[in-house]
């Protein structure tokens, strides 16, 4: 019997040949001189090329994710491997991207789950915009859920928010994710109290309107951040001296004590 020879993979995303590369049908050669990576990231994931608007807000997006200082997890995870790592830049930058998760740049997924929920259950149940928002401020209340997409630890306001929504206004591309948002925002504010839309929250809103599914709303804050994760490893390997993050440690265990004594065990 014939052995089967396994299936190919399939993708239709990238081809080539011996003198080009296509992205999507579109030549690399030709894009590298004509549109930005703004527009290629678009273009990986959504098969076209962005109209300005789109092309703008992506742009804005990344901007808005690139940085946020040392002290971040990401950027911390980065530069303390860098600091005991001198030679392996990717093993720093991987360090903090692997720091990234539910708490540190997993709030734009959980934010446009929750708009997609939302949104969901005013076709379900044919109730209105504010009365989903309300059952949704009321659910996090009753379960001691925080809110994703609201409010910040640094921030009493967040300058990033406005710029994009900006953006979405001036370009007709707000839809029923800017919406929800606004909406929730009014709501926790008379619920529980004053939670402005942070950074998250505004990129999960407008890449709902954009078309883009949830998991987007981490990827895109990794694409971004990975810029400043390079900076920050830079900066640690040019400026500063091996081995210097030390982590401050307040030890709580038990005291010196004597190793309790073990009997010898006979010979057989």
């Amino acid at each position: 019997m014939a052995e089967q020879m396994p299936e190919p993979w399939r993708t239709a995303i990238t081809t080539y040949d011996d003198t080009h590369i296509w992205i999507h049908g579109y030549d690399v050669a030709e894009m590298m001189r004509e549109t930005t990576f703004a527009s290629v990231i678009f273009l990986l994931h959504k098969g076209r090329l962005p109209n300005h608007g789109e092309r703008r807000i992506v742009d804005a997006i990344l901007i808005a994710s690139a940085d946020h200082g040392p002290g971040s997890p990401s950027a911390a995870a980065a530069r303390t491997v860098a600091t005991g790592n001198r030679r392996a830049p990717e093993a720093a930058l991987a360090a903090g991207i692997l720091a990234i998760g539910d708490a540190h740049g997993g709030a734009g997924l959980a934010c446009m789950e929750l708009i997609a929920a939302g949104l969901a259950r005013i076709e379900r149940d044919g109730i209105s915009l504010a009365d989903a928002v309300r059952l949704t401020v009321n659910e996090a209340r009753r379960t001691g859920q925080r809110l994703p997409g609201l409010g910040h630890r640094t921030h009493s306001t967040d300058p990033r928010t406005a710029v994009l929504f900006g953006l979405a206004d001036a370009y007709n591309l707000a839809g029923d994710g800017i919406r929800l948002m606004r909406e929730l925002e009014r709501a926790a504010a008379s619920s529980i109290k004053p939670l402005p839309i942070n950074v998250d929250g505004a990129i999960a809103a407008v890449l709902h309107d954009l078309g883009f599914p949830p998991v987007l709303g981490k990827l895109f804050f990794i694409l971004g951040r990975v810029a400043g994760l390079s900076a920050q490893v830079v900066e640690e390997y040019t400026r500063e001296r091996p081995m210097r993050v030390k982590v401050p440690v307040s030890y709580d265990g038990p005291s010196p004590r004597p190793l309790p004594h073990v009997a010898e065990e006979e010979e057989v």
